[in-house]
């Protein structure tokens, strides 16, 4: 069944629809309201801004991808040798050969802090929080807010879609919960067997549209019961549900036979099952949140792999994982970049925490809170350039700490969302959903 799963201007810029409808001006545009809902959907990802998340679950060892430490001791260097970028200056790992090449078109973060303990949990990447001293109902996700301020850039793609499939370790197969916004602004998931409930089956427009008015009957007959809003989310998966099946746009989205092969090809496939408790290596997953966003959603998240590598780190890293996340996040930033899409699209990937300096008794790396790393690209950021660094050891940060929440502001501020931003939580008292961090200006 079709599903919604999920937990509890800057100067210069055009006007939106929102604000010329507000001020009145509509009448002086020359257009009818219905000739704009018509535009807005048929620019496609043009007419809105999108992030696209990728989570590295379990955590990926910063000091072997993009931060190696060759004049580090043997037990602490590891054996992966760094390769230059087409970048002058930016050195990686050298089994990324293919993120080696759209370097200029990256940003790899050195010194990203912010995880209080080194439990494994998504919910920092996708929130810039912690658990700890959450308001009343819980932080919500990028993507629950992106849903809650901004709404569906077109009525028949959901704003937000979570590619992530359900792992044994929960955090693992999480998408971003919605925190205190409620269940109508968690994450689309959809799975493979609900693709084919996305479009009418068997049924006329017209019966559907008789059994909507009927729930909507009796669901205003329980309202009165309601008292935490509950019918409110419900309704609003409802509406997006009727809006999806009465058009076939997500469901073409998620039909990648209708990509060019050699498109397909450069994504590859990568693996479709789960790694242990974690999540797939699909490639695929990259080529379809272009295509999602390119469609109209917001936000897409996607969980890759399982980098908890506390034993065989080398060759784990090395046969299991860099060679498909190589592949499928380079041919992501390069098809963004081919269609035009770069300024209309950021991506960010990246793990809970960084691994510890020293390599373990099992040729492994442990957890280690105190220092991570990511990649950014699109966004129309300033790409080509390394912010921050750690130590000789990759132990500490040295230059220019990076916080979770620094990185959820300047996607904030690329999406149009105010820095000062606040919605209420669960008691009704206003949360600034980006706390005290504010966006990175060296992304500027």
């Amino acid at each position: 069944m079709l599903s919604v799963q999920g937990q509890t201007s800057r100067s210069g810029r055009r006007p939106t629809r929102r604000e010329i409808l507000r001020i009145g001006a509509l009448g002086t545009t020359g257009l009818c309201l219905p000739d704009l809902l018509r535009a807005e959907q048929s620019r496609g990802v043009a007419g809105h801004k999108a992030v696209i998340m990728i989570y590295l679950v379990g955590a990926p060892p910063h000091q072997d991808m993009y931060d190696l430490k060759m004049d580090a001791p043997t037990e602490i260097r590891g054996e992966f040798q760094p390769i230059p970028t087409n970048v002058p200056g930016i050195d990686i790992c050298e089994h990324m050969p293919r993120l080696a090449r759209v370097m200029d078109k990256c940003v790899p973060l050195r010194s990203v802090y912010g995880s209080p303990n080194g439990a494994h949990d998504s919910f920092i990447c996708y929130t810039g929080h912690t658990v700890q001293n959450q308001p009343a109902g819980g932080w919500p996700s990028l993507g629950s807010v992106v849903s809650r301020l901004q709404g569906p850039a077109t009525a028949a793609v959901p704003p937000f879609v979570g590619l992530a499939p359900d792992a044994g370790h929960p955090p693992y197969g999480s998408p971003g919960l919605p925190g205190f916004l409620g269940v109508g602004h968690a994450a689309f998931r959809p799975s493979g067997p609900a693709r084919a409930d996305m479009v009418l089956q068997g049924i006329e427009q017209d019966r559907l549209t008789d059994r909507r008015t009927l729930r909507t009957e009796l669901d205003r007959l329980r309202r009165d019961l309601d008292a935490d809003g509950t019918i409110d989310g419900v309704d609003s998966i409802q509406r997006q549900a009727i809006d999806i099946l009465t058009s076939s746009r997500l469901a073409t989205a998620f039909d990648l036979s209708q990509e060019p092969a050699h498109v397909r090809a450069s994504y590859g496939k990568g693996h479709p099952e789960k790694y242990g408790d974690g999540a797939p290596r699909n490639c695929e997953h990259f080529l379809l949140a272009r295509r999602l966003v390119e469609a109209g959603a917001r936000v897409v998240t996607l969980n890759f792999g399982r980098w908890d590598f506390h034993s065989q780190n080398f060759s784990e890293a090395k046969n299991t994982h860099l060679p498909y996340f190589d592949q499928g996040l380079a041919a992501l930033i390069e098809d963004l970049d081919t269609r035009g899409l770069s300024d209309d699209v950021a991506v960010i990937a990246w793990g809970e925490f960084g691994r510890t300096p020293k390599i373990n008794k099992d040729a492994g790396r442990d957890h280690w809170p105190q220092v991570g790393g990511g990649l950014i690209a699109g966004g129309g950021f300033r790409t080509g350039q390394v912010i921050g660094a750690t130590d000789r050891l990759g132990a500490e940060v040295a230059e220019r700490p990076i916080h979770f929440g620094e990185v959820h502001a300047s996607l904030h501020r690329f999406l149009g969302i105010p820095d000062q931003a606040t919605l209420n939580d669960l008691t009704g008292r206003p949360q600034y959903i980006l706390g005290a961090h504010r966006p990175l200006p060296e992304l500027s």
